[in-house]
């Protein structure tokens, strides 16, 4: 086989563009990372930019986010970096994505939203300039139950989680197969990339990062050993904490670009940068400036008013949220926060008085609505407040997950 020169992806995941914060726009943030995106991918010389999923926060996004995403592939198109490759992350809607491929791919961006019946229809091969391949890239979407495993009467949740493991380890074989019979037969040793979305065995999470379970049961939470070893670099998405797949240097999460709750304030948000030639990968990493500072303060009252003028001082603009774990019962924390805060560029987006909270599950909590609840913490106290006795909560909890994925497998443009 003829030798393949080197070349430079960028990868990237986790936008979930049109995502809102206690009920703050994160329009501006969204807008001024793309901005430093396209800067980043001229200043270093970036090639092929990878989109492992998750690029909308919903299956039905806003106008906005939608103008963000189109503006930014404009623009991306009119850069030095000669391919784009996004698939679809199971906040995405696949129909929604893949609908403009065809007209896309006249501007070298590769859109794979939905699982075809061709396997092949995954592999893409990426060319140089002169019309040479350069590049194999395995584009597998996020594999939702419908695509991968057939139900069938009386199954266990275990013969479930069992079959979801099989049909991604069949998924990704087959994809790499077809990409090892492509680069063969073009004679060329080219590398390989894979890309996915899932949530792999050990992966890192933050509270309130909103990264969902993908399937019923913990079991498919796949190990690293079902990524076919032809693959010189894995790009995958869905946990926001940037980290290395079972410790390996080529397999990777990027995390998600902002922090997507205040669990992940004080966490250093990064890109991957991956040179490829025959027989080498290296991967650097670059971080990610915070375009909207995020703080947690938690404590007594003293250490949260501490803080809180500390900010003032400095002229902060931070978005805050406040956790009150004092002894004493305060009633009006809300009153004296705001006071705190009034006529500052600070802003108290959540009030969380665990105080108050301590006393009863039953309590009305202070400055919570359902929006800052994610469906598992929903469920969870319902099991609480109707006293469900323990051992009957395991086959609820089960049967509320499989309810889940089956809404986040509808897509509903689809069905239009």
């Amino acid at each position: 086989m003829t030798d393949s020169r080197r070349i430079r992806v960028l990868h990237t995941s986790d936008w979930h563009l049109g995502r809102t914060l206690h009920g703050r726009k994160r329009d501006d943030e969204f807008a001024a990372f793309l901005d430093w995106l396209i800067d980043t991918v001229e200043l270093e010389a970036v090639e092929v930019l990878l989109i492992a999923g998750d690029i909308f926060d919903t299956s039905a996004p806003s106008h906005r986010a939608q103008a963000l995403y189109y503006r930014f592939l404009s623009r991306i198109a009119c850069s030095n970096c000669r391919h784009l490759v996004v698939i679809a992350g199971n906040h995405d809607s696949p129909s929604f994505l893949d609908a403009p491929k065809a007209l896309l791919r006249e501007l070298d961006v590769h859109v794979v939203g939905a699982v075809s019946q061709e396997t092949g229809d995954e592999v893409l091969v990426l060319r140089d300039p002169e019309g040479r391949p350069e590049l194999i890239v395995c584009a597998v979407p996020y594999l939702r139950d419908r695509d991968i495993r057939q139900s069938e009467a009386g199954e266990t949740i275990e013969d479930k989680e069992r079959k979801l493991i099989a049909g991604i380890r069949e998924h990704y074989a087959e994809v790499a197969a077809a990409a090892e019979s492509v680069r063969s037969d073009l004679g060329l040793r080219i590398p390989i990339v894979g890309m996915g979305h899932l949530f792999t065995a050990g992966g890192r999470t933050q509270d309130g990062d909103g990264v969902r379970e993908l399937y019923v049961g913990s079991l498919a939470h796949l190990s690293a050993d079902i990524f076919p070893e032809c693959f010189d670099y894995l790009a995958l998405g869905h946990l926001h904490v940037p980290q290395r797949v079972a410790g390996s240097e080529t397999m990777r999460y990027s995390g998600s670009p902002l922090p997507m709750g205040f669990g992940e304030s004080g966490q250093i948000k990064r890109l991957c940068l991956v040179d490829l030639s025959p027989g080498e990968t290296r991967v650097s990493e670059l971080e990610i400036p915070v375009f909207q500072t995020l703080e947690r303060i938690r404590g007594t009252w003293e250490t949260i008013e501490s803080r809180l003028c500390e900010l003032t001082a400095d002229e902060s603009r931070a978005w805050i949220e406040v956790v009150y774990e004092g002894e004493t019962l305060i009633g009006d924390l809300r009153e004296r926060l705001n006071e705190i805060a009034a006529d500052t560029g600070l802003e108290i987006l959540r009030i969380r008085n665990e105080r108050l909270l301590a006393q009863s599950l039953e309590t009305i909590r202070l400055d919570e609505t359902l929006a800052d609840l994610g469906p598992a913490e929903v469920f969870d106290r319902c099991l609480e407040s109707q006293k469900i006795a323990a051992d009957q909560r395991p086959d609820l909890v089960h049967c509320y997950r499989a309810i889940l994925a089956d809404l986040d497998d509808a897509d509903p443009l689809a069905r239009q």
